[in-house]
């Protein structure tokens, strides 16, 4: 699989919104410079299609309007409409000099910006920044369908180097920012109508982030290779791009347009992919604690790398999120750092806590409210770690937190911010040495000399609040006669509060009612439903939440089940859900269903039932429905780890029920099925996928189908006359995902578009979903049904007949395509690779699949990978050579492809040597090779492994004309040796050939292994 993740057209669905004509705006925007003369009237975008300079002239402007990313934008999102035909079809984009001269200027507007990406991914949603650096990648001449991990930065020219690390840094650089939480806009009534828009946008969002988090491992790769690289780097500017469009057949040799571009020095780059991998790392530090010593020291070579390049202007990154990812990544490895933690009080902090010097935090804690060196939600979480410490059972450790809260309550009062919950829920039960504390961290924390009118008023508040809250007088005296007390209030107030203290006392002794909480302030409209949203939010009990709901539309009608980020709906049932009229009806269902979800999530099956039951039956099925979609993805997730235990017949009945579903207007999700379907497939069951699904749901959804089919094509696979018909079935399938509209072109200068065009729609699925559902395939037969499938595929469209990849069962397929134009062929390519690719994951000793791969790698000029796997075809079928190879898995079709790999690899005498292994001695071959002298294999050393005397004889020739004393004398031993002497039995003959084939097999498996 390549590091293009497949694009879908980002602004199709927005084609509609807010569209007008040329003339039209024109008009409104003489309208609006006429109104507001003083406004100068905003380009807009076709303008620069018409003047070639313009776009250069407004960037360098101190203000343009529209700035940089809305010109990309625009720009792509011109380029990416699609069009109409005549039978009011939609179809994709057309590869016009229009949309290809939109795509230049976008990226023209994001080289002005350097191709930063802080500003790059500030201004553009994921969509369209992907849709952005895949372009850059085609234009760079990045080589298409070859992963980046596959590529050698270093033979590449320095601008498609630099293509390649940027979009591999935005890659890591998304999957971290998509793990910060993020708040959910809540928007307005007139923002309804683009809830469909926005959850779009939000699916192919989560779409390049899952191909993204599955490509990581190679992203990662690939920026610890950049760092190998000591020289200088070149990225695209405007004048680059520029020279790229004048003369594309050229563009990315060592030529002008790739070392023009701006200079970037190799620490200044590594310095940043430094900083883009330990963050990568410290995501990954939650599952894999090692991936946090990895971080720590990528963020050392970050903070070297800073002081190295003080002046520079090029790295952009947050030196303060930097420090905190390195005092995190410190405490987490327990790594000390003398030079650090001496001065950086986030280091004293971790030391105090790490070495149990409770004592000592609880100092560190007062000095700071005058030092003010620690921020607040530092302090918070070291108190937050102390209480769980606590909660598991360190009750020595409740003082300490008790203290730690004062402290923080101090803090907050000083800064005019309210004291925590925690605090006040403290002073129900306070006690003697708990209120002295307390008056000794606010005389310490207040310096009387420096501190200002404001200080020493919010510490006064801070002890009058003391006072009204403590409820015993004794402690309450010990308040008002402190010396700081009466430093800070007048005599007067002093005076005043204690008469209200006295009047309070005397109301507690005469009342029987207990002591109001804290809490218990006059209660307006938005506390009442701030409490009752909390209670929404805590509420598992169906009668109550409806309960609630009603109370909540009597007060304010809005929608009440955005009040939570956290209750998250599949948009299958979202669309459902939005759709009821009634408003309550429609919280009611959207918050039971998320908080049923959630219990699903967390296992709490019962407690979800209970939920849902009362309300609605179709409610209830559908939670079954997600009930079995977790139970299935468990057993198979098990299954993929190792596990043999078969399916219990309870679950199998279950999937079957599932798939036999006839409940009229009940939702049902296409991923259940999807996933039913892949389980049945993966245990066997293709007599009843064939025969015994309802009709309706397989042509309701196609992950059914698709199913039905891979079943009845595996069930008759024995006899390829009867399995025909259904190959040929799946055969239409197949080729209808991988295509595309018929106005789809090659490019002016011959190349293959990217996979990022427009997919056709008359596929039952888009070909990323085809592959996550291949993904989730086990069964071999199954998983070589598919393979035979793309192979036949691949072969067709390739149209090279004397490069073709074998595979198995080739002969139910057609053989001829009706439209080959219409065929995404690079798709083709990507999806062969990535299916024998996941075969091989599931079992690497398969030698069908690793002839496949290794033909796969052969026809693509991937040698070296190609011999790999040649060579490992027969290390799994001869247990490491120590057999003979079986002669169908080594017939001479696979043997000359390891002698060409061999040669283009310029390893001449193992071409020599493997000349040998076929049926008739290919001695044109060997004595073309041998007659090589710039090899680089380990020449005389392979000379052991030949028994063909004519061979031998031949090296003795070419050594003796050379003048090559010692490899002549070699061969002169070779040759000598009695086990090949032509008068010996045949027996014998072979018995020494054989011995030297296994040898030379052992010897080239650990060379390319």
């Amino acid at each position: 699989m390549s590091n293009y993740v497949p694009q879908n057209d980002v602004f199709s669905h927005r084609a509609s919104i807010g569209e007008v004509e040329m003339s039209a705006e024109a008009v409104d925007r003489v309208a609006v410079s006429g109104s507001r003369p003083t406004t100068p009237p905003q380009t807009s975008w076709f303008e620069f299609l018409l003047d070639e300079m313009l776009l250069e002239i407004h960037l360098q402007k101190s203000h343009p309007d529209p700035v940089p990313v809305q010109l990309i934008i625009q720009f792509l999102e011109q380029a990416s409409k699609p069009s109409v035909n005549e039978q009011n079809q939609v179809q994709p984009p057309a590869d016009n000099c229009k949309n290809r001269t939109l795509k230049l200027l976008a990226l023209k507007a994001a080289a002005h910006l350097k191709w930063d990406l802080d500003v790059l991914e500030k201004g553009l949603t994921i969509p369209v920044l992907n849709m952005l650096l895949n372009e850059l990648l085609c234009v760079s001449k990045v080589p298409p369908g070859v992963k980046h991990v596959d590529l050698d930065l270093s033979t590449l020219p320095p601008t498609t180097t630099m293509a390649v690390i940027i979009y591999n840094r935005w890659a890591i650089r998304t999957i971290v920012l998509s793990s910060f939480p993020e708040k959910q806009t809540k928007p307005g009534p007139h923002q309804m109508t683009m809830l469909n828009v926005v959850q779009q946008e939000k699916e192919l969002t989560e779409n390049i982030l899952s191909v993204l988090k599955e490509q990581a491992t190679d992203s990662i790769m690939v920026l610890e290779g950049a760092l190998g690289l000591k020289k200088d780097f070149y990225i695209h500017t405007m004048r680059t791009l520029d020279l790229l469009a004048a003369d594309p057949s050229t563009a990315n040799g060592e030529t002008e347009s790739s070392t023009a571009g701006l200079k970037i020095s190799a620490d200044e780059l590594h310095c940043q992919v430094h900083y883009d991998l330990g963050g990568i790392f410290f995501q990954q530090g939650c599952s894999d604690q090692l991936a946090y010593k990895k971080a720590r020291e990528h963020f050392k070579h970050t903070r070297e790398l800073l002081l190295k390049l003080d002046s520079t202007l090029r790295v952009h990154l947050d030196e303060k999120r930097l420090a905190g990812y390195w005092n995190a990544c410190k405490a987490l490895t327990g790594a000390s750092d003398p030079s650090d933690t001496l001065f950086n009080p986030y280091g004293q902090i971790n030391c105090l806590i790490k070495t149990h010097n409770y004592p000592a935090l609880v100092e560190a804690f007062i000095k700071d409210n005058v030092s003010l060196s620690l921020p607040n939600h530092f302090r918070q979480s070291v108190l937050r770690e102390l209480l769980h410490k606590v909660q598991q059972g360190e009750g020595e450790l409740e003082e300490v937190s008790h203290k730690l809260c004062v402290c923080n309550a101090v803090r907050d009062t000083l800064q005019g911010e309210i004291p925590s919950v925690r605090f006040l829920q403290l002073l129900h039960k306070p006690n003697k040495y708990l209120v002295e504390f307390m008056l000794e961290v606010c005389t310490r924390s207040l310096d009387k000399d420096c501190s200002s009118e404001t200080t020493k008023r919010n510490i006064s508040i801070f002890l009058k609040t003391l006072c009204e809250r403590l409820a015993e007088p004794h402690l309450v005296f010990m308040v008002t006669t402190h010396k700081l007390f009466t430093e800070l209030l007048t005599e007067e107030q002093r005076k005043l509060l204690v008469d209200q203290v006295r009047k309070r006392s005397a109301n507690i002794n005469l009342s029987v009612k207990p002591l109001p909480s804290f809490y218990d302030i006059p209660a307006t409209a938005s506390i009442n439903i701030g409490q009752l949203e909390q209670q929404l939010i805590l509420c598992l009990d169906a009668r109550r939440i409806r309960q609630i709901l009603i109370e909540l539309h009597s007060m304010a009608e809005r929608p009440f089940w955005r009040i939570n980020s956290k209750w998250e709906v599949p948009s299958d049932y979202i669309n459902v859900i939005l759709s009821i009229k009634d408003n309550l009806t429609k919280d009611l269902v959207y918050i039971l269903m998320a908080k049923g979800l959630h219990c699903i999530a967390i296992k709490l099956f019962s407690a979800c039932l209970e939920l849902v039951t009362e309300f609605s039956p179709k409610l209830r099925q559908v939670m079954l429905n997600e009930m079995l979609l977790l139970e299935v993805r468990a057993h198979e997730s098990a299954a993929a780890e190792g596990s043999n235990v078969k399916p219990q017949s309870d679950l199998v009945s279950r999937v079957r029920g599932y798939l036999e579903m006839r409940i009229h207007d009940l939702p049902l999700r296409q991923i259940v099925g999807e996933e039913c379907v892949a389980f049945m497939l993966n245990w066997r069951e293709n007599e009843y996928l064939t025969l015994q699904v309802p009709q309706q749901l397989v042509m309701n959804n196609p992950y059914i189908k698709l199913g039905q089919l891979l079943a009845s094509t595996c069930k008759e696979l024995p006899g390829p006359k009867e399995s025909r018909r259904t190959a040929k079935e799946l055969w239409e399938v197949v080729v209808q995902i991988c295509s595309v509209s018929n106005q789809h072109k090659r490019n002016s200068d011959g190349r293959v578009s990217l996979i990022k065009q427009r997919e056709s729609n008359m596929g039952i699925l888009q070909r990323s979903r085809f592959i996550t559902f291949v993904k989730k395939l086990r069964e071999p037969l199954v998983l070589t049904t598919l393979i035979s499938l793309f192979v036949r595929f691949h072969s067709i469209v390739r149209d090279d007949i004397v490069n073709e990849v074998t595979a198995e069962h080739l002969a139910i397929w057609p053989s001829t395509l009706a439209n080959m134009q219409a065929v995404d062929v690079e798709a083709v390519a990507v999806t062969v690779k990535e299916i024998v690719t996941h075969a091989l994951t599931l079992n690497p000793n398969n030698q069908s699949w690793l002839i496949t791969q290794a033909d796969i790698y052969f026809v693509t000029n991937l040698y070296s990978a190609a011999l790999h796997f040649y060579l490992q075809a027969g290390v799994v079928c001869s247990d490491f050579f120590t057999k003979a190879v079986a002669p169908d898995i080594y017939n001479d079709q696979v043997l000359k492809r390891m002698i060409k790999c061999c040669s283009m690899l310029n390893c001449h005498t193992q071409v020599a040597v493997l000349c040998q292994f076929l049926r008739e001695v290919d001695y044109m071959t060997a004595f073309k090779a041998l007659q090589e002298q710039n090899s680089h294999d380990a020449m005389d050393s392979f000379y052991d492994y030949i028994w063909d005397v004519t061979i031998l004889e031949y090296l003795t020739y070419i050594h003796h004309k050379r003048g090559e004393t010692e490899k002549r004398l070699i061969a002169i031993k070779a040759i000598g040796q009695t086990e090949l002497n032509a008068s010996n039995p045949e027996e014998v003959l072979q018995l020494a050939a054989q011995k030297r084939k296994k040898k030379f097999l052992q010897a080239m498996a650990k060379l390319y292994f």
